[in-house]
């Protein structure tokens, strides 16, 4: 079992190597823990006897349930060892007492796998230097504390749904489950700062993320149609109704080419996208002197965006991506999803990865950043409990087993 840790941490050789993790979480949180084990923590998942519920999650490869089937857990939780340990009984639930007892974090999320039996606060005065974060839906305390919040109730309630769709529509559910990938990230974000004081003074912190928060924390261009709604000249009231892709700023916007979709902007080099349509020959009247005066700037926009949706119209949806590309402008081609694998950029980014989950391989998602100095590597997804000799060992309970 000890070759099979070393095969395990062979491939974590990132900025995090040495951070040892306990990984308590559920769907609210289990994306920062990834971003974290990913960055070359050593991460330690425990799970029941007969495994995780989310090993079960869809989607399934070749959509049939069976060991390792699940697509969605081979992602969420990859590059970690799995510890299977019966919390029913007074020894397993002593073994996760000092599996947290010696770790560096622990994330947790309310109602989660052996969050009910765990006493934080006597752990950390064990271990003064643990850091402890905790995700839940809306809080430590008020009204909607113990409510339920799927990721679809939690982007309702959060704002981010209320977005979604267009004026004369309702609001749509956004794809996947992005708002547990926002408070996801949040948790990854304050698990490293809590570390950093961590590591600087010699003492733990208890964060708290609820997902609530980091929901509305994000809703940038709501909070800037509400404070700022009078300087805006397209606001007609202080809240933000549906737009579709439409972005507050109107200066980012989902165009019609030729073959398809692309999310045009002019920005942030307003400058260089003038020049560019000026090489086109079709910058029109934008070149008016009129509309270098500042109380005119939002009349350019306007004529600008009007000005872009006419000529990408008349561009190949490839061809113009390219071109935007070699421009330094921050086109984006809408793909449909049955196309994703083919986005140019992802390929140069080698963002595909080989998985291998249940005895199979297949490609999947890989890293969201290149560091050049700690590369990035996709490390096993274990099976149920594969790592419990190893980390029985570790912690040293083996002797009294």
């Amino acid at each position: 079992m000890a070759k099979e840790h070393e095969k395990v941490m062979a491939k974590k050789e990132g900025a995090l190597h040495g951070v040892k993790i306990i990984d308590l979480s559920d769907e609210r949180a289990i994306y920062g823990v990834k971003l974290l084990a990913d960055l070359g923590a050593d991460v330690v998942r425990p799970e029941p006897i007969e495994g995780y519920p989310l090993r079960a999650r869809g989607p399934l490869r070749d959509g049939e349930q069976s060991a390792g089937s699940s697509l969605w857990h081979a992602f969420f939780a990859s590059n970690r060892r799995f510890f299977a340990v019966d919390l029913d009984q007074p020894e397993g639930r002593a073994q996760l007492d000092r599996l947290i007892t010696q770790a560096d974090i622990v994330i947790t999320s309310d109602g989660a796998f052996g969050c009910d039996v765990l006493d934080i606060e006597d752990i950390r005065l064990r271990n003064p230097s643990l850091v402890s974060v905790e995700c839940t839906s809306f809080g430590e305390s008020g009204p909607w504390r113990d409510y339920l919040a799927p990721d679809l109730v939690a982007g309702a309630l959060g704002g981010s749904v209320a977005t979604t769709g267009d004026v004369d529509t309702p609001p749509l559910k956004c794809f996947g489950e992005l708002n547990f990938v926002v408070s996801g990230a949040y948790v990854g974000i304050a698990a490293l700062a809590a570390l950093r004081h961590a590591r600087e003074t010699g003492e733990g912190q208890h964060v708290h993320v609820p997902v609530h928060h980091c929901i509305a924390s994000c809703l940038e261009h709501v909070f800037m149609w509400h404070w700022y709604n009078e300087m805006l000249g397209n606001a007609t009231d202080k809240a933000l109704e549906r737009r579709g892709s439409l972005h507050w700023s109107n200066a980012y916007v989902v165009m019609q080419a030729q073959g398809g979709s692309i999310m045009v902007t002019p920005t942030p080099d307003v400058d260089a996208q003038l020049v560019w349509l000026i090489e086109e020959g079709v910058a029109a009247d934008l070149l008016d002197p009129k509309y270098q005066e500042i109380e005119n700037r939002p009349e350019f926009m306007r004529r600008m965006m009007e000005v872009l949706r006419e000529w990408v119209g008349s561009k190949d949806v490839q061809a113009l991506f390219f071109d935007a590309q070699e421009h330094h402008a921050p086109y984006g081609w809408v793909l449909p999803l049955d196309r994703v694998a083919e986005n140019p950029q992802l390929d140069a980014r080698h963002w595909w990865q080989e998985y291998n989950s249940g005895g199979g391989d297949f490609k999947g998602p890989g890293n969201p950043y290149q560091f050049s100095e700690t590369p990035w590597s996709m490390g096993p997804h274990g099976g149920i409990g594969e790592h419990t000799d190893s980390v029985l060992s570790e912690i040293g309970w083996g002797d009294e087993r």
